[in-house]
């Protein structure tokens, strides 16, 4: 896919393969920083070493698993001229036609250009060819999660279920 505004940063996407890898590792690691040290500053450090440092840790590893033969998600990588700018992770349930967006990514010096809105967009794309009848994401509440919650929601993603992630230092 291409981007045809030429307003916005040409994009183009492809299938990712397992020698992205390391491109799409960096994507993460810068995009997500703000996010965990968002984390940090809500659950204070002890609940967060405890209670979410793991999770955010075994995102790299995640993210490798994605991009294995054995994986039920389809990777993309998101490209603008020769950098790789982001990614996008997406599962398509044929039993129960609904898809799902995963874990995605797009480096903070792209952000705010309408990539994400376009990479959404794709996948959403994606999933109506495939036949899904319904398309998911989930994102955090927070603020750092707030620029995602508008790219979803420009892509189309506008009926919410609100959740909350309660926690109690013992």
């Amino acid at each position: 896919m291409k981007s045809t505004d030429d307003s916005q940063p040409r994009i183009e996407m492809r299938p990712a393969v397992s020698d992205d890898f390391l491109q799409l590792e960096a994507v993460r690691q810068i995009a997500f920083t703000p996010i965990f040290d968002s984390f940090r500053s809500i659950l204070g450090e002890q609940i967060y070493a405890l209670a979410q440092a793991r999770e955010d840790e075994a995102q790299g590893e995640l993210l490798r698993s994605l991009l294995t033969t054995e994986s039920e998600w389809e990777v993309y990588v998101v490209e603008s001229g020769c950098a790789v700018v982001g990614f996008i992770s997406i599962q398509l349930n044929l039993e129960t036609r609904v898809g799902e967006i995963g874990l995605n990514a797009i480096h903070p010096a792209y952000t705010g250009k309408g990539i994400g809105t376009a990479m959404y967009n794709f996948a959403v794309e994606r999933m109506k060819d495939a036949g899904m009848k319904v398309a998911t994401v989930a994102t955090g509440g927070d603020s750092s999660h707030a620029p995602a919650r508008r790219a979803y929601e420009k892509a189309g993603f506008t009926v919410q279920i609100p959740s909350v992630w309660m926690c109690q230092e013992l």
